[in-house]
């Protein structure tokens, strides 16, 4: 699990990519095989758009 600070709050990521997954799933999109397919894992699937 990964976890990064900013400003002077914690984010779990496993619970701020939750809403994704489910957004993505009920789409009918299959998370862990986007992300396979990609060579990527499951939670960079969204960095591209995050400011870490």
């Amino acid at each position: 699990m990964r976890c990064t600070r900013r400003y002077g709050a914690g984010y779990e990521t496993d619970e701020s990519e939750q809403p994704i997954d489910q957004t993505l799933s009920e789409h009918g999109i299959d998370v862990p095989a986007l992300a396979a397919r990609n060579g990527i894992g499951r939670f960079e699937i969204t960095d591209k758009w995050r400011d870490w």
